[in-house]
C-alpha cells in the first residue's frame, strides 16, 4: 500500500491530510499501459484511479463502432465519477491514452471513506461537477468547432496534464479521439505546424507556442479549467505533474 501524502495528483493533494490518512491504507500505486483498459462499456466498476503520471481517456461508444473521446483525465482527477454520483458502471469506456500511474482504491472502500467523511465527499462530488463541465465544453467542441479548433484544444489540454517534452500518439488514435478521418488529422497537424504552433515527427508532437494554440482552439479552451479553479480551489504548495507551485 502507498500513502497519498506527498502524491503528484492534484486532487488528493488538495485533500486535508486526514482524508488522505483515511484512503492511504486501502490504496496502492499500479502502473498504466498504453491502451490499457480501466472501465469497460457496461461492467461493474471495480476500482478508481487517481492518475500521477500519464494520461486517461474517457470514451463514448455506440452499438454501431462509432467511437470518440468526451473527457480526459491526467493529474488534476480520477476515474469513475459515476461511483462518486452513486452508480457502478458507465456506457463509456475508460483507457489509458498515454502511459503512466496512477493510485488505485476499490470502489468498496472509497464509498465507505466518502460515508465516513462529509469533506472527502464534497470535494469528490465538486470534481464530479468539473468533469461533467469538461464533457460539455467537449461536446461543444465537436459539434461546433473546426478540426484545426478543436485539435489545439485537445494539445493544450494534454499539456495541462502530462507536460512530457514530446507528445507521443499516432494520427490514427487522434483520429479515433476526436471521432473524425486520419487524413484530416494529418492535414490538420501539418497546418499548426506550419503556423509555427507545434513540431510533429514521426508519431511525437512538441508544443512550441501554448499562447498561439490558445488563440488557434478560439474559445473552445479555458472554460472547464477555470471552473476547475473556481470549483475545487488550491490548499498549500501543490506538486502539480511534477510542477511544484504555490497556490492559494
Amino acid at each position: 500500500m502507498n500513502s497519498p501524502n506527498g502524491t503528484r495528483n492534484r486532487l488528493l493533494a488538495m485533500m486535508s491530510s486526514a482524508d488522505r490518512d483515511r484512503l492511504a491504507p486501502n490504496i496502492e500505486t499500479i502502473e498504466l499501459d498504453v491502451r490499457q483498459i480501466l472501465e469497460a462499456p457496461g461492467a461493474v466498476i471495480s476500482h478508481v484511479y487517481f492518475v500521477e503520471n500519464g494520461l486517461v481517456s474517457i470514451v463514448g461508444t455506440a452499438p454501431q463502432g462509432h467511437r470518440i473521446e468526451i473527457g480526459m483525465v491526467g493529474c488534476e482527477g480520477m476515474s469513475g465519477v459515476g461511483i462518486v454520483l452513486g452508480d457502478d458502471r458507465s456506457p463509456n469506456e475508460t483507457m489509458v491514452q498515454s502511459a503512466g500511474s496512477a493510485l488505485r482504491i476499490s470502489t468498496r472502500s472509497l464509498r465507505e471513506a466518502m460515508a465516513a467523511s462529509p469533506s472527502l465527499a464534497s470535494i469528490l462530488l465538486r470534481y464530479a461537477h468539473v468533469f461533467m463541465i469538461q464533457s460539455g465544453q467537449t461536446a461543444l467542441a465537436n459539434g461546433r468547432g473546426r478540426l484545426d479548433e478543436r485539435l489545439a484544444r485537445w494539445l493544450l489540454m494534454w499539456d495541462d496534464r502530462i507536460r512530457p517534452e514530446h507528445l507521443t500518439v499516432t494520427h490514427e488514435f487522434l483520429a479515433l479521439l476526436l471521432g473524425v478521418r486520419r487524413p484530416g488529422v494529418t492535414d490538420t497537424m501539418n497546418d499548426l505546424e506550419g503556423r509555427g504552433l507545434i513540431r510533429s515527427s514521426r508519431g511525437k508532437v512538441l508544443l512550441l507556442n501554448r499562447k498561439g494554440l490558445k488563440l488557434a482552439a478560439n474559445g473552445f479552451y479555458g472554460i472547464p479549467e477555470a471552473e476547475y479553479d473556481r470549483a475545487l480551489g488550491t490548499r498549500g504548495s501543490v506538486a502539480i505533474c511534477g510542477k511544484t507551485q504555490p497556490v492559494d
